[in-house]
């Protein structure tokens, strides 16, 4: 298996990829991604293709907005299909096979009292990793900088009576989601329309796009739009459950709960993989 990069790759590739957005509509030459990087034009170009699997121009290419409406408007009955077809979580869909389950109203109400929370963190392509998992699966995945500290702190402020703890040996394996095809669980917690959103979301396959309006159809009211956006911001476990897949009609993509410039790496990287199958 092809080693994961280091953290200060995904800071390098971060800064680029903000450079990029800052000069848009126009496209940077190989010279200013390197001088922003910070490394000669031969190591950059290196190194990017490495990190990303493609040049760096071909990678451009993927976070244009004309790239992102074209794949939008191809992708337009992507959910709809999706649920014609009967299909649980992303089985045939994409990459991924992620089976969910809810919490209960009574482990809910009961504030996850009896309940055993292990939390972890982990390096990405993406940035660092900070995992919580149940017995039942995954209940967050966040991507994060600096401290971990606030995100601990915020997980025991939602479950004041479970068992919380550092996990030195964790089920969790950061490298396997981003290669190969791993079976995940996840343990979610949220209101009934929250979940319906959620597993709308894990319907889109990778490299596929779709509109906040086309998650609210796909729950059962298409004029919800804006609650669908709330709950997708809400998204309490990235990458798993796609929310970096929803953008607006625009072709922006500028919101993004863990940064615009994270969003964007990830939508590249799953069209160029999607490429290149």
């Amino acid at each position: 298996m092809k080693a994961m990069p280091d953290l200060s790759h995904y800071e390098t590739m971060q800064r680029v990829i903000e450079y990029v957005d800052s000069v848009y509509p126009d496209e940077p030459d190989l010279a200013e991604m390197a001088q922003v990087s910070g490394l000669s034009d031969f190591y950059f170009n290196r190194l990017f293709s490495a990190y990303v699997g493609i040049p760096p121009k071909k990678y451009l290419q993927f976070l244009r907005r004309d790239h992102a409406i074209r794949t939008l408007e191809a992708s337009a009955n992507m959910l709809e299909a999706a649920y014609q077809m009967k299909l649980s979580g992303t089985g045939r869909l994409h990459d991924l096979f992620v089976t969910t389950e809810a919490v209960t109203p009574g482990e809910w109400k009961r504030r996850g009292e009896g309940l055993t929370i292990g939390y972890s963190t982990h390096e990405s392509p993406f940035g660092k990793m900070f995992v919580a998992e149940t017995p039942k699966g995954i209940c967050e995945l966040q991507f994060f900088d600096g401290d971990a500290g606030p995100l601990i702190t915020a997980l025991q402020e939602r479950w004041p009576r479970a068992g919380i703890h550092a996990q030195a040996n964790p089920v969790f394996d950061a490298a396997a989601i981003f290669h190969g095809s791993p079976q995940v669980k996840i343990h979610l917690m949220g209101t009934n329309f929250q979940l319906k959103v959620w597993q709308a979301l894990l319907q889109i396959p990778e490299g596929g796009l779709v509109s906040y309006s086309a998650v609210a159809t796909a729950t059962g009211n298409g004029r919800a739009v804006r609650a669908a956006a709330s709950a997708i911001a809400e998204n309490p476990v990235a990458y798993l459950i796609p929310c970096h897949r929803v953008i607006r009609k625009t072709g922006a993509f500028n919101e993004y709960r863990w940064g615009a410039a994270r969003k964007r790496m990830l939508i590249a990287h799953e069209a160029a993989h999607r490429a290149q199958v």
